[in-house]
């Protein structure tokens, strides 16, 4: 089949474009309607790649979409579900355009098919960074609460606030026996203040008043909000405060009217069934891809 493949640096094209395809899958979606259009909100000039595409079949319909948008490098790409002609189109048409995308992120067999293809014309082999599932809430079970409480971040718990996100890639990766992840250094103070300001970061404070755990979500986005990232310092692990933490934001998010999701690594044992626990259910796998080259002799 023949595609028409539409590139756009665009948010706001593209989210009128791709309105009906995101739509039609919120929770699968999920990652590029919320990125979208967040970055549509913020109206930032990047420093880095910052384009999205939609593909189109002979009947003008979406049949899929990908974008790059990702500010720490290699700067992957993203990848919903498409047909796999329509993933190997958006492979030759970025080789076409002279860019080196050596990391794919998301569904499968799309994302698979996107840089086994690109690996083919520009040399490398592929590797599996990270294997994820998506997970979206059903029946939720609300676990019984450590000693503490639950509060919404305040301007004065921004520092935390910031260090924490910077760290959680890594400490994440940690946590489920992979390498290290791509750091977080590209989170900026002013992207912790505006979700501060809004309410998407949640604190456990425990008996003493000290904080040790965190909570964010990402606003709704085609009703559906996802929950992340999920953080619980090392010396405060293992009693409770994700489970409590995680299905108390969940409730509120669900009684705002947004349905709910999150995503785990899949060799992190222990919050894949934390989660499961309070009622979420597994919905796809996904995975992060990276090329890699030999170096220099």
């Amino acid at each position: 089949m023949t595609f028409r493949l539409a590139f756009t640096e665009d948010p706001e094209a593209f989210l009128k474009e791709a309105a009906e395809f995101l739509a039609a899958d919120p929770v699968v979606s999920t990652v590029v309607s919320s990125v979208t259009q967040r970055i549509a909100r913020d109206g930032l000039e990047p420093e880095h790649p910052q384009w999205w595409v939609t593909v189109q079949d002979t009947e003008d319909r979406v049949v899929g979409v990908a974008m790059r948008t990702a500010p720490f490098v290699p700067h992957p790409m993203f990848v919903l579900p498409m047909p796999e002609d329509a993933a190997r189109a958006i492979a030759d048409a970025i080789v076409e355009r002279g860019e080196d995308v050596t990391a794919v992120n998301g569904a499968l067999p799309a994302a698979r098919v996107l840089i086994d293809t690109l690996a083919e014309q520009s040399g490398g082999e592929v590797e599996v960074h990270t294997q994820m599932r998506l997970h979206v809430l059903g029946d939720l079970v609300v676990p019984p609460a450590p000693p503490g409480r639950l509060r919404a971040a305040t301007s004065a718990d921004a520092q935390r606030c910031l260090d924490w996100y910077r760290v959680f890639d890594d400490e994440a990766s940690e946590q489920a026996g992979g390498r290290h992840g791509h750091g977080g250094e590209h989170v900026e103070p002013a992207f912790i203040d505006g979700k501060i300001e809004r309410g998407e970061i949640w604190l456990w404070e425990d008996e003493s008043g000290e904080v040790v755990h965190l909570t964010g979500h990402n606003p709704p986005s085609f009703g559906v909000a996802r929950i992340g990232p999920v953080l619980t310092p090392k010396p405060h692990r293992r009693r409770g405060y994700a489970s409590a933490a995680v299905a108390q934001v969940s409730r509120a998010l669900r009684d705002a009217g947004a349905e709910v999701c999150l995503y785990t690594d899949q060799a992190n044992a222990t919050s894949n069934k934390v989660y499961a626990a309070i009622g979420y259910v597994a919905v796809v796998d996904q995975a992060n891809f990276v090329i890699t080259r030999p170096g220099p002799a």
